[in-house]
C-alpha cells in the first residue's frame, strides 16, 4: 500500500511539473510574439556608413563630417540626444521627427587643438529606435604641431 501511495505522488508531482513548463513555454512564446510586433512598430536609423577616418590632420585643426541615415523602420523617429565621448567632438542633429522612408543628416565636428596621435572618438545617438542606442565612430590621427 505505501508502495502505491508513493507511486500516485510521484505521479501527480510528475504531471503538475509537466503542466508548469506548458504553460511556461506558452507564456515565453506570447512574450517573445509581443517584442517582436514591438520591433516592427519601431522606427529604425539606417545609416551609409557608421565610422568616418579623417586620416592624417594638423594639430589644431577643426575638421566635420555628415553622416547620412535613413528611417527604414514604421514610426517617426525622433532623436533625444547625442553625447559625445569628448569635448572635442560635437554632434549636431535634426530636433523634427523623421517619417517612415525620411531621410536626415548628423553632423559631426573634430576640434584637435589639444590632441595628439591615433584619436577614436565615440558619438552616442539616443532615440526611440531599435535598438534605442546608435554609436558612430570618427578617427583621426593628429600630427603635433611644430611649435612643441
Amino acid at each position: 500500500m505505501k508502495k502505491f501511495i508513493l507511486l500516485m505522488i510521484s505521479a501527480v508531482i510528475i504531471l503538475s511539473a509537466c503542466n508548469n513548463n506548458a504553460s511556461t513555454k506558452h507564456h515565453d512564446a506570447k512574450s517573445s510574439v509581443s517584442v517582436q510586433d514591438d520591433k516592427i512598430a519601431k522606427p529604425v536609423m539606417a545609416f551609409t556608413e557608421t565610422v568616418h577616418d579623417f586620416g592624417n590632420m594638423d594639430r589644431g585643426e577643426i575638421v566635420k563630417y555628415r553622416f547620412h541615415f535613413k528611417n527604414v523602420g514604421n514610426s517617426d523617429l525622433k532623436i533625444n540626444r547625442v553625447q559625445t565621448t569628448c569635448g572635442c567632438t560635437i554632434g549636431q542633429y535634426p530636433h523634427e521627427a523623421i517619417p517612415p522612408g525620411g531621410e536626415g543628416d548628423l553632423d559631426v565636428t573634430f576640434n584637435s587643438t589639444y590632441k595628439n596621435g591615433y584619436q577614436d572618438k565615440s558619438v552616442m545617438i539616443f532615440a526611440n529606435t531599435q535598438p534605442q542606442q546608435t554609436v558612430l565612430r570618427i578617427t583621426a590621427f593628429v600630427k603635433p604641431s611644430q611649435n612643441n
